[in-house]
């Protein structure tokens, strides 16, 4: 007896639960990364102004530093899933182990080169001279943690392209409990201030590091995969890694331009910008979590040769990321006169992000549909791509946002902006989607 085919229903029924199974974890293990931060600044802030204001000259030079890297983790999920698909395990942890080979010799690259430049990076940014020594102090001391957190970021791309996220959840969760405990007993049982949180935070990521080597041993002891380095193969993650780079870079030149031009609008702008900075950025995890699903799971039906199955999955992916844009825009609109308050009492202030933020609320469906077509297309591989469409919307962006000043907008045109921005992201990953051009079966792209 023949089996039926499987229904359109029960097709999307298949998706919504392997996306469920993925995004889930993947956003418990993106909203935990940011709790480290939050931690460090928490306990450091009773330590004193100069030391808090340290910290936060410190953590901006490192998070900017290691937001660079995060390639490793998306080239290594689409490598390391395409060769799931294609049923070859072996070959799929070779590939991730190549990925944080990577990860390490760019770790040891960065500490040789950041570490003896730390004075002038943070005299570079302005600290005062009462922060200076401060954010001298937490950043050396850091930046030796550098290998660790890229080596985090290489092996999570390895479990999620094994269709794996609730390990780095897990390991994402026991390191933050680490460094919260770490922090408290350094800082204030051990009298080292400032050094002894970043000694803990040092700590609590090599802890994380060793955890993820353990689980991607077993794995290649299991299935019989070398874990010695292969030139090659680190040459070939470098390859696919460094469009991703390009892109990246090109995406922390918009936001910084934002922040700027924001910073010639006034103090009540520029201080409603890092509040509705801080928003996106919670937003966006929802939103990544989808794309991080679709990065693996498109990774796995190309490798398969699933060519219908991977359209079908981006078709449903985008469905999820319009349906959750259109929730999070209304919880954006309802929750304005409560969130504002959280973070300023300045009635300017508050009244500078009100209108700002209908503009974020009406962006999100779209935000929705650009995170889930860069997250598919990461997961074929089509990284060039994404490199030169990056690159035309920073050439969209950039003349939009030097305007408004000059034509004397405000806040809320700037955003408009970014709204300009985020829909000529849209476009270019719609084109290349509609193309089918990203759609390259077989183990490697």
């Amino acid at each position: 007896m023949t089996q039926a085919p499987p229904t359109p229903k029960s097709v999307r029924r298949q998706h919504d639960r392997e996306i469920v199974a993925l995004a889930v974890p993947a956003f418990g293990a993106l909203v935990a990364e940011p709790l480290f931060v939050m931690a460090d600044t928490a306990i450091v802030g009773h330590l004193g102004t100069a030391q808090l204001a340290g910290l936060g000259v410190a953590s901006a030079v490192l998070m900017t530093a290691v937001s660079v890297f995060v390639f490793l983790a998306y080239a290594t999920t689409a490598a390391v899933a395409r060769r799931v698909g294609a049923g070859d395990l072996p070959s799929a942890i070779r590939q991730g182990m190549d990925g944080i080979w990577l990860a390490a010799l760019l770790g040891a690259l960065v500490v040789a080169v950041a570490l003896p430049a730390v004075p002038a990076v943070v005299n570079l940014i302005g600290a005062s001279d009462t922060a200076a020594p401060y954010a001298i102090t937490y950043l050396r001391i850091s930046i030796l943690g550098v290998p660790a957190m890229l080596i985090v970021l290489a092996a999570t791309g390895v479990l999620r392209g094994l269709q794996d996220t609730r390990t780095p959840l897990y390991v994402a969760l026991a390191g933050f409990t680490a460094n919260v405990a770490l922090n408290v007993v350094l800082v204030y049982g051990a009298g080292f201030g400032i050094a002894g949180s970043a000694w803990g935070t040092v700590i609590a990521q090599m802890g994380m590091a060793a955890a993820y080597l353990v689980v991607v041993a077993r794995g290649a002891r299991r299935h019989g995969a070398s874990l010695r380095p292969d030139p090659a193969g680190i040459r070939a993650c470098a390859q696919a890694g460094a469009p991703l780079l390009v892109r990246t870079l090109s995406l922390r030149a918009i936001l910084m331009l934002a922040t700027a031009v924001a910073a010639r609008l006034g103090d009540a702008e520029v201080a409603a910008h890092q509040i509705i900075l801080t928003l996106w950025s919670l937003l966006s995890f929802a939103l990544d979590a989808i794309a991080i699903a679709g990065q693996a799971i498109i990774g796995r039906y190309l490798g398969a040769g699933d060519t219908q199955g991977a359209r079908d999955a981006c078709r449903r992916m985008v469905q999820w990321g319009i349906a959750a844009g259109v929730v999070l825009g209304l919880l954006v609109v309802a929750a304005r006169p409560v969130f504002l308050p959280l973070f300023t009492s300045d009635p300017s202030v508050q009244d500078t992000a009100f209108l700002a933020l209908l503009v974020v609320a009406v962006c999100q469906p779209i935000a929705g549909i650009v995170f889930i077509l860069d997250g598919v297309l990461m997961g074929a591989g089509d990284g060039r791509y994404l490199a030169w469409a990056m690159l035309v919307t920073l050439a969209a962006f950039t003349p939009a946002a030097l305007l408004v000043p000059a034509l004397g907008g405000g806040l809320t045109a700037l955003w408009g902006a970014m709204a300009l921005m985020m829909t000529a992201r849209m476009l270019t990953l719609w084109l290349r989607t509609r193309s089918g051009r990203w759609i390259v079966t077989g183990a490697t792209r």
